[in-house]
């Protein structure tokens, strides 16, 4: 359940305790977001001290992140993780940790996310595959770059997620419970 709909269900005599018994205004910043929050995933893929990303077109033009994407129905999560990183950067990839769960509220878009964010090892790169609708390159870049281009990553998530990684927050895979 996102924030705002926690802060709706406080009841009417706290909400309007201040206000002469009118109902309280909900602060700007969360009347911006009133959607669902959208389930997505992203890999962190490093190998000799580079990390795996994607440079994407977007409406707000070339942005750089994390293979990242959608889940799709039926699929699990850790799953997802895997196909996006296969259709954005051609590379096949085994997750072996949870880094994090992030939410993010994208308040321009009016857009609220739920991202889960996984540590992956790559197996094998396909360089004769097309890459994703949307995707120009995939491209390793060191930690020191990917922080001089964070105007251009696509949101902040890539890079709270990548210092997270970094200072070694791993989740075992199973703290993720597929029932």
């Amino acid at each position: 359940m996102i924030e705002t709909q926690a802060i709706m269900s406080v009841s009417p005599e706290i909400a309007s305790a201040d206000t002469g018994g009118r109902p309280r205004p909900l602060p700007a910043r969360l009347t911006a977001v009133r959607t669902r929050p959208i389930l997505t995933v992203a890999a962190i893929v490093e190998c000799d001290g580079r990390y795996l990303f994607v440079e994407e077109q977007t409406r707000a033009g070339l942005r750089l992140n994390q293979p990242a994407g959608h889940v799709e129905a039926g699929e699990s999560i850790a799953a997802a993780a895997v196909r996006e990183t296969l259709e954005e950067s051609a590379w096949d990839v085994e997750p072996v940790a949870l880094v994090g769960v992030y939410h993010w509220e994208a308040v321009d878009r009016g857009a609220s996310f739920v991202r889960f964010t996984f540590a992956a090892t790559a197996r094998c790169h396909h360089p004769e595959r097309s890459l994703d609708t949307g995707i120009v390159r995939a491209l390793w870049l060191s930690y020191d770059e990917s922080v001089t281009w964070a105007s251009r990553h696509r949101s902040p998530l890539v890079l709270r997620s990548l210092d997270d990684y970094r200072s070694g927050v791993r989740w075992p895979l199973g703290v993720i419970a597929r029932l």
